[in-house]
Protein backbone atom coordinates (compact mmCIF):
# COMPACT_ATOMS: atom_id res chain seq x y z
CA UNK A 1 0.00 0.00 0.00
CA UNK A 2 1.19 3.92 -0.79
CA UNK A 3 0.66 5.48 2.27
CA UNK A 4 1.37 9.26 2.41
CA UNK A 5 0.73 12.48 4.23
CA UNK A 6 0.06 15.97 3.03
CA UNK A 7 0.68 19.11 5.15
CA UNK A 8 -0.04 22.58 4.51
CA UNK A 9 2.49 25.31 6.22
CA UNK A 10 2.08 28.89 6.42
CA UNK A 11 5.48 30.31 5.65
CA UNK A 12 5.67 32.95 7.35
CA UNK A 13 5.00 31.10 10.66
CA UNK A 14 8.13 30.59 13.37
CA UNK A 15 6.82 30.46 15.85
CA UNK A 16 6.45 26.63 17.61
CA UNK A 17 2.67 26.25 15.72
CA UNK A 18 4.12 23.58 12.76
CA UNK A 19 5.75 21.24 15.13
CA UNK A 20 3.08 19.15 15.90
CA UNK A 21 2.44 18.73 12.02
CA UNK A 22 6.50 18.06 11.85
CA UNK A 23 6.60 15.70 14.28
CA UNK A 24 3.65 13.96 12.73
CA UNK A 25 5.37 13.69 9.00
CA UNK A 26 8.80 12.75 10.29
CA UNK A 27 7.31 9.97 12.34
CA UNK A 28 5.00 8.40 9.86
CA UNK A 29 8.00 8.85 7.48
CA UNK A 30 10.14 6.80 9.82
CA UNK A 31 7.76 4.28 11.82
CA UNK A 32 5.24 3.70 9.04
CA UNK A 33 7.14 4.36 5.59
CA UNK A 34 4.77 7.25 4.46
CA UNK A 35 5.79 9.56 1.60
CA UNK A 36 5.19 13.06 2.33
CA UNK A 37 3.44 15.85 0.17
CA UNK A 38 3.82 19.53 1.51
CA UNK A 39 3.01 22.72 0.37
CA UNK A 40 3.90 26.21 1.44
CA UNK A 41 1.44 29.48 0.85
CA UNK A 42 0.93 32.61 3.28
CA UNK A 43 -2.30 32.08 4.72
CA UNK A 44 -3.80 35.58 4.89
CA UNK A 45 -5.64 38.05 2.93
CA UNK A 46 -3.09 39.93 0.84
CA UNK A 47 -2.90 40.44 -3.35
CA UNK A 48 0.28 38.53 -3.34
CA UNK A 49 -1.20 35.63 -1.40
CA UNK A 50 -4.38 35.20 -3.25
CA UNK A 51 -2.25 35.32 -6.25
CA UNK A 52 -0.28 32.76 -4.98
CA UNK A 53 -3.61 30.86 -4.06
CA UNK A 54 -4.12 30.75 -7.63
CA UNK A 55 -0.74 29.47 -9.00
CA UNK A 56 -1.17 26.86 -6.28
CA UNK A 57 -4.43 25.45 -7.40
CA UNK A 58 -3.66 25.54 -11.34
CA UNK A 59 -0.12 24.24 -10.94
CA UNK A 60 1.85 23.10 -7.77
CA UNK A 61 -0.80 21.59 -6.15
CA UNK A 62 -1.65 19.51 -9.30
CA UNK A 63 2.06 19.05 -10.24
CA UNK A 64 2.58 17.20 -6.87
CA UNK A 65 -0.35 14.64 -6.72
CA UNK A 66 -0.36 13.86 -10.57
CA UNK A 67 2.43 10.75 -10.31
CA UNK A 68 1.72 10.12 -7.15
CA UNK A 69 0.52 6.43 -6.64
CA UNK A 70 -1.40 6.76 -3.62
CA UNK A 71 -3.75 4.21 -1.79
CA UNK A 72 -4.45 6.62 1.65
CA UNK A 73 -3.35 9.82 1.91
CA UNK A 74 -3.82 11.30 5.62
CA UNK A 75 -4.39 15.22 5.55
CA UNK A 76 -3.28 17.57 8.59
CA UNK A 77 -6.42 19.25 8.99
CA UNK A 78 -6.95 21.89 8.68
CA UNK A 79 -5.65 23.57 5.31
CA UNK A 80 -7.08 27.01 6.10
CA UNK A 81 -8.22 27.01 2.86
CA UNK A 82 -11.61 25.33 1.91
CA UNK A 83 -10.75 25.80 -1.78
CA UNK A 84 -6.97 24.31 -1.72
CA UNK A 85 -8.90 21.47 0.14
CA UNK A 86 -11.68 20.64 -2.61
CA UNK A 87 -8.91 20.87 -5.15
CA UNK A 88 -6.10 18.75 -3.40
CA UNK A 89 -9.96 16.42 -2.70
CA UNK A 90 -10.74 16.74 -6.50
CA UNK A 91 -7.48 15.52 -8.14
CA UNK A 92 -7.71 12.25 -6.47
CA UNK A 93 -8.67 8.81 -8.34
CA UNK A 94 -11.84 8.02 -6.38
CA UNK A 95 -10.19 4.63 -4.81
CA UNK A 96 -8.07 6.43 -2.72
CA UNK A 97 -8.75 6.49 0.92
CA UNK A 98 -8.96 10.05 2.65
CA UNK A 99 -8.33 10.16 6.13
CA UNK A 100 -8.24 13.54 8.28
CA UNK A 101 -5.88 14.22 11.26
CA UNK A 102 -6.97 17.24 13.29
CA UNK A 103 -4.94 19.30 14.78
CA UNK A 104 -7.49 22.28 15.32
CA UNK A 105 -11.37 22.04 15.00
CA UNK A 106 -12.48 25.71 14.00
CA UNK A 107 -15.94 25.01 14.67
CA UNK A 108 -14.72 24.64 18.41
CA UNK A 109 -12.67 27.55 18.18
CA UNK A 110 -13.11 31.07 16.61
CA UNK A 111 -16.24 29.91 14.60
CA UNK A 112 -17.74 28.54 17.65
CA UNK A 113 -21.14 30.36 17.64
CA UNK A 114 -21.04 30.09 13.42
CA UNK A 115 -23.60 27.96 12.58
CA UNK A 116 -22.98 27.70 8.58
CA UNK A 117 -19.21 27.36 9.11
CA UNK A 118 -20.30 24.55 11.81
CA UNK A 119 -22.55 22.85 9.07
CA UNK A 120 -19.51 23.45 6.24
CA UNK A 121 -17.09 21.70 8.40
CA UNK A 122 -19.10 18.78 9.56
CA UNK A 123 -19.79 18.14 5.96
CA UNK A 124 -16.29 17.99 5.05
CA UNK A 125 -15.43 15.78 7.43
CA UNK A 126 -17.83 13.25 6.30
CA UNK A 127 -16.54 13.18 2.91
CA UNK A 128 -13.13 11.26 4.54
CA UNK A 129 -12.76 7.66 5.15
CA UNK A 130 -12.09 8.03 8.89
CA UNK A 131 -10.60 11.00 10.82
CA UNK A 132 -8.40 10.87 13.86
CA UNK A 133 -9.88 13.16 16.94
CA UNK A 134 -7.64 14.76 19.91
CA UNK A 135 -9.85 12.50 22.41
CA UNK A 136 -13.12 11.07 23.74
CA UNK A 137 -14.35 14.16 24.12
CA UNK A 138 -13.69 15.59 20.84
CA UNK A 139 -14.91 12.43 19.46
CA UNK A 140 -18.23 12.78 21.40
CA UNK A 141 -18.92 16.87 20.32
CA UNK A 142 -18.27 15.26 16.26
CA UNK A 143 -20.78 12.69 17.05
CA UNK A 144 -23.22 14.62 18.23
CA UNK A 145 -23.02 17.50 15.47
CA UNK A 146 -23.01 15.23 12.66
CA UNK A 147 -19.65 13.15 11.79
CA UNK A 148 -20.62 9.76 10.56
CA UNK A 149 -17.16 8.57 9.47
CA UNK A 150 -14.91 6.37 11.34
CA UNK A 151 -12.76 8.21 13.75
CA UNK A 152 -10.08 6.97 16.37
CA UNK A 153 -8.92 8.84 19.43
CA UNK A 154 -5.28 10.16 19.36
CA UNK A 155 -5.35 10.62 23.13
CA UNK A 156 -2.18 12.81 22.99
CA UNK A 157 0.46 14.29 20.68
CA UNK A 158 3.75 13.11 20.38
CA UNK A 159 6.69 15.25 20.75
CA UNK A 160 10.36 14.60 19.21
CA UNK A 161 13.16 16.09 21.18
CA UNK A 162 16.39 14.59 21.67
CA UNK A 163 16.32 15.92 25.10
CA UNK A 164 16.86 13.14 28.50
CA UNK A 165 14.51 13.56 30.81
CA UNK A 166 16.72 14.49 33.79
CA UNK A 167 16.08 12.45 37.33
CA UNK A 168 14.66 13.90 40.00
CA UNK A 169 14.98 12.73 43.80
CA UNK A 170 13.38 15.66 45.18
CA UNK A 171 10.65 17.25 45.30
CA UNK A 172 10.87 21.59 44.82
CA UNK A 173 7.26 22.39 44.69
CA UNK A 174 8.65 24.71 41.35
CA UNK A 175 6.02 25.45 38.64
CA UNK A 176 6.82 26.66 34.99
CA UNK A 177 4.81 27.78 32.13
CA UNK A 178 5.88 27.71 28.67
CA UNK A 179 3.61 29.04 26.21
CA UNK A 180 3.00 32.79 23.40
CA UNK A 181 2.80 34.84 26.74
CA UNK A 182 0.80 37.62 24.15
CA UNK A 183 -2.27 35.64 25.30
CA UNK A 184 -1.29 34.40 28.59
CA UNK A 185 -3.28 37.22 30.45
CA UNK A 186 -4.07 35.25 33.52
CA UNK A 187 -0.05 35.35 34.55
CA UNK A 188 -0.86 39.09 35.51
CA UNK A 189 -2.61 37.35 38.94
CA UNK A 190 -0.70 36.82 41.25
CA UNK A 191 -0.93 33.09 42.45
CA UNK A 192 2.00 31.08 43.06
CA UNK A 193 5.56 31.58 41.72
CA UNK A 194 6.15 30.57 38.44
CA UNK A 195 9.17 30.60 35.68
CA UNK A 196 7.64 31.09 32.29
CA UNK A 197 9.15 30.98 28.52
CA UNK A 198 8.11 32.24 25.71
CA UNK A 199 7.82 34.67 22.89
CA UNK A 200 6.09 38.35 23.57
CA UNK A 201 6.15 38.52 27.45
CA UNK A 202 4.50 41.43 28.98
CA UNK A 203 6.39 44.56 29.69
CA UNK A 204 4.92 44.26 33.65
CA UNK A 205 4.71 41.34 35.77
CA UNK A 206 4.10 40.54 39.44
CA UNK A 207 7.04 39.61 41.61
CA UNK A 208 6.08 35.81 41.72
CA UNK A 209 6.40 35.49 37.96
CA UNK A 210 10.35 34.84 36.37
CA UNK A 211 10.52 35.19 32.71
CA UNK A 212 13.25 32.66 31.25
CA UNK A 213 13.37 33.83 27.71
CA UNK A 214 12.57 32.41 24.58
CA UNK A 215 13.55 28.80 23.16
CA UNK A 216 13.00 27.17 20.04
CA UNK A 217 10.40 24.37 20.29
CA UNK A 218 13.32 21.62 19.91
CA UNK A 219 15.80 23.00 22.64
CA UNK A 220 12.92 24.05 25.11
CA UNK A 221 12.52 20.45 26.93
CA UNK A 222 15.91 20.69 28.60
CA UNK A 223 15.50 23.95 29.95
CA UNK A 224 12.54 22.63 32.20
CA UNK A 225 13.80 21.90 35.24
CA UNK A 226 11.11 22.75 37.78
CA UNK A 227 8.25 20.26 39.35
CA UNK A 228 5.49 20.86 37.40
CA UNK A 229 4.40 22.50 34.20
CA UNK A 230 0.94 24.43 33.98
CA UNK A 231 -2.00 24.08 31.45
CA UNK A 232 -3.58 27.37 31.57
CA UNK A 233 -5.30 29.59 29.16
CA UNK A 234 -7.37 32.96 29.64
CA UNK A 235 -7.14 36.19 31.93
CA UNK A 236 -8.79 34.61 34.94
CA UNK A 237 -7.22 32.72 37.86
CA UNK A 238 -10.82 30.98 38.70
CA UNK A 239 -11.21 29.49 35.74
CA UNK A 240 -9.90 28.64 32.32
CA UNK A 241 -11.68 31.24 29.99
CA UNK A 242 -12.17 33.40 26.63
CA UNK A 243 -11.76 31.00 23.41
CA UNK A 244 -8.61 29.01 23.91
CA UNK A 245 -9.62 28.37 27.61
CA UNK A 246 -13.26 26.81 26.51
CA UNK A 247 -11.17 25.18 23.92
CA UNK A 248 -9.42 22.87 26.02
CA UNK A 249 -12.46 21.44 27.43
CA UNK A 250 -12.10 19.78 23.87
CA UNK A 251 -8.75 19.87 22.52
CA UNK A 252 -5.21 18.58 23.28
CA UNK A 253 -2.67 21.11 23.99
CA UNK A 254 0.75 20.98 22.38
CA UNK A 255 2.12 22.23 25.52
CA UNK A 256 1.09 19.02 27.46
CA UNK A 257 3.35 17.06 25.27
CA UNK A 258 6.00 19.39 25.72
CA UNK A 259 6.08 19.23 29.62
CA UNK A 260 5.53 15.49 29.21
CA UNK A 261 8.38 14.88 26.74
CA UNK A 262 10.00 16.48 29.05
CA UNK A 263 9.40 14.36 32.15
CA UNK A 264 7.35 17.09 33.68
CA UNK A 265 4.56 16.20 35.66
CA UNK A 266 1.42 18.86 34.77
CA UNK A 267 -0.76 20.90 36.55
CA UNK A 268 -4.03 21.07 34.40
CA UNK A 269 -7.71 22.84 35.02
CA UNK A 270 -10.20 20.35 35.75
CA UNK A 271 -12.83 20.92 33.12
CA UNK A 272 -9.94 20.43 30.18
CA UNK A 273 -10.45 17.27 27.96
CA UNK A 274 -6.66 16.62 28.72
CA UNK A 275 -7.77 15.98 32.45
CA UNK A 276 -8.60 12.50 32.00
CA UNK A 277 -5.56 11.74 30.22
CA UNK A 278 -3.58 13.24 33.15
CA UNK A 279 -5.30 11.11 35.83
CA UNK A 280 -5.42 7.78 33.92
CA UNK A 281 -1.54 7.91 33.49
CA UNK A 282 -1.08 9.91 37.17
CA UNK A 283 0.97 12.02 35.54
CA UNK A 284 -0.21 15.07 36.83
CA UNK A 285 -2.58 16.56 39.41
CA UNK A 286 -6.00 18.59 38.12
CA UNK A 287 -7.28 22.06 40.40
CA UNK A 288 -10.51 23.56 39.97
CA UNK A 289 -8.55 27.13 40.07
CA UNK A 290 -5.31 28.26 40.46
CA UNK A 291 -5.75 29.45 44.09
CA UNK A 292 -6.05 26.11 44.95
CA UNK A 293 -1.97 25.83 43.82
CA UNK A 294 -0.65 26.59 46.96
CA UNK A 295 -2.21 23.76 49.15
CA UNK A 296 -2.32 21.10 46.13
CA UNK A 297 1.40 21.01 45.98
CA UNK A 298 2.20 21.71 49.75
CA UNK A 299 0.61 18.76 50.00
CA UNK A 300 2.07 16.58 47.82
CA UNK A 301 4.34 14.68 49.82
CA UNK A 302 8.12 13.65 48.27
CA UNK A 303 7.07 10.29 47.51
CA UNK A 304 3.99 10.66 45.87
CA UNK A 305 5.74 13.67 43.59
CA UNK A 306 8.46 10.98 42.58
CA UNK A 307 5.99 8.52 41.44
CA UNK A 308 4.15 11.18 39.19
CA UNK A 309 7.56 12.17 38.11
CA UNK A 310 8.34 8.12 36.82
CA UNK A 311 5.00 7.75 35.62
CA UNK A 312 5.91 11.15 32.90
CA UNK A 313 9.58 9.88 32.40
CA UNK A 314 6.93 6.51 30.98
CA UNK A 315 5.07 8.42 29.25
CA UNK A 316 8.02 10.67 27.53
CA UNK A 317 9.19 7.43 26.07
CA UNK A 318 6.61 6.66 24.17
CA UNK A 319 5.71 10.63 23.10
CA UNK A 320 9.39 10.37 21.61
CA UNK A 321 8.99 7.48 19.64
CA UNK A 322 5.38 8.68 18.17
CA UNK A 323 3.76 5.60 19.85
CA UNK A 324 0.15 7.68 19.84
CA UNK A 325 -0.06 8.72 16.16
CA UNK A 326 1.49 5.52 14.83
CA UNK A 327 -1.13 3.07 16.86
CA UNK A 328 -4.46 5.87 16.03
CA UNK A 329 -2.98 5.52 12.21
CA UNK A 330 -2.47 1.76 12.05
CA UNK A 331 -6.10 1.47 13.50
CA UNK A 332 -7.42 3.36 10.48
CA UNK A 333 -5.88 1.43 7.53
CA UNK A 334 -5.48 -2.40 9.32
CA UNK A 335 -9.69 -1.72 10.56
CA UNK A 336 -11.12 -0.80 7.21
Amino acid sequence: MNNYLLSVYDKTEYNAGPKAKRDISRILSEKLNFKNIEFYFSLNNTISSKVSKVKYLSWDIPRKLKNAKIDNIFIQYPIYSAVVNEKILSLLDSHVKVYYIIHDLESLRLFKNDANYLVEEINRLNKADGIISHNSTMTKWLKENGVKTKIVNLEIFDYLTENVAPESNSYEKTLCYAGNLQKSDFLVNEFYPIDVYGPNPKKEYPNTVSYKGVFAPEELPKHLKESFGLIWDGNRIDECNGVYGEYMKYNNPHKVSLYLSSGLPVVIWKKAALAEFINKHQVGIVVENLAQLQNKLDSLTEEKYLNLRHNAQSVSEKLKKGHYIVKAVSNLIDNK
